[in-house]
């Protein structure tokens, strides 16, 4: 999210599903090791997300294989243990890839707008439709944080900048689109899957916030549904 200090200045895929979820941060054992021996809760299911021996006990090579997704992702406390956050985002990824190619089945956003950016975040995924077609996406998107959340409704671009900076938050904004006061879709250089998420834009990889700046102009509608989990 950004301030707005100056007004100056297809194809069809699905893009790799990896984004973060902001969930309440589970209770870890404390330990002084940098990879925990304990089994976690959801100890099975993370297991049979990463591929491993699903046998509910904690390896050395079950704890490095989730330490590993933790890392890469910014989920705390990365110590290897199967909390909530770390199944929260796996499941979520399940999720997001079930969906496939139909990404508006329900028919929450609007199909009589020509074309239009939609972002579901329930499920933090965005697309671009045109009608009731599917133009690009659907891709997975990092939206509000809790107390920061990215607001619902029926939108437009006002503007765009492709290099912008937020002098409230001191930091760069890549491919901005606004379409509600500060709030804006622009790229950032994190995993989707980074808690606890923005202070209010959609954030989004630099890939997927270069085909939005190519596919979308001021004026063209931006619809946003649903609540984020953990808001």
């Amino acid at each position: 999210m950004g301030d707005i200090r100056t007004r100056g200045a297809v194809a069809l895929g699905v893009t790799g599903l990896l984004a973060p979820l902001t969930l309440v941060l589970g209770a870890a054992p404390a330990q002084a090791a940098t990879c925990t021996t304990q089994a976690g809760p959801y100890q099975k299911q993370v297991e049979k997300f990463l591929g491993r021996p699903v046998d509910g006990r904690q390896s050395a090579a079950d704890c490095r294989a989730i330490q590993a997704f933790q890392n890469k992702h910014g989920i705390t406390p990365n110590i290897g243990y199967a909390g909530s956050v770390t199944w929260g985002v796996m499941d979520l990824m399940n999720k997001q890839k079930a969906v496939g190619n139909h990404p508006n089945a329900a028919g929450r956003c609007p199909t009589n707008k020509g074309r239009i950016a939609c972002v579901n975040l329930t499920l933090q995924l965005s697309w671009i439709q045109d009608g009731s077609r599917l133009v690009y996406g659907p891709v997975p998107v990092r939206t509000g944080r809790n107390g920061y959340e990215t607001r619902t409704g029926l939108k437009k671009i006002y503007w765009r900048d492709i290099d912008h900076v937020s002098n409230i938050y001191n930091v760069p904004m890549p491919y901005s689109q606004f379409f509600d006061g500060g709030q804006a879709f622009h790229s950032v250089n994190l995993s989707m899957w980074n808690p606890p998420g923005s202070h209010g834009c959609v954030n989004m990889t630099t890939t997927t916030a270069k085909k939005y700046w190519s596919l979308l102009r001021n004026g063209d509608d931006v619809f946003v549904y649903g609540r984020k989990p953990g808001t």
